[in-house]
């Protein structure tokens, strides 16, 4: 099942980033996995959090421009060629990767994917043995 990613743009200059965590911060809301973007004008703060629903809410009412992606997230086993082994199934199955980034838990790594097709790339890596988490269970980890 995919999980809500929140993409906020910001203005590349400093503090922004600051201005974001801080009201993240004191609305209790949890960053799970952040990435960062940039180009000489704007940046894009791609994060998954522990709820998604008060955080484009607090961000929304702080001015901040977010919007909600689909995204897969995917246990890679902590050792040599793990993260090879799951992409050699996403191209057995033809999913092209849009982007990625990846957060450590206890006990293993996850990479966040975006792709074109999430329901589709999502069942071909099922079909594949490979299991997304849910928003619940990625709270846990």
């Amino acid at each position: 099942m995919s999980v809500k990613q929140i993409s906020v743009f910001l203005e590349n200059r400093p503090g922004t980033l600051k201005s974001l965590t801080a009201v993240l911060a004191e609305n209790d809301i949890n960053i799970r996995a952040l990435s960062l973007a940039d180009t000489n004008d704007f940046g894009i703060v791609r994060m998954l959090v522990d709820d998604v629903f008060d955080a484009t809410n607090v961000l929304k009412d702080a001015g901040f421009i977010a919007s909600l992606t689909p995204v897969l997230v995917f246990a890679v086993s902590d050792k040599t060629g793990g993260l090879d082994n799951l992409l050699a199934k996403f191209e057995a199955a033809q999913i092209n990767i849009e982007y990625m980034y990846a957060f450590a838990g206890k006990k293993d790594a996850y990479m966040i994917f975006r792709v074109s097709d999430t329901k589709n790339a999502e069942a071909a890596l099922r079909k594949a043995g490979c299991k997304a988490l849910t928003a619940e269970e990625m709270t846990a980890v």
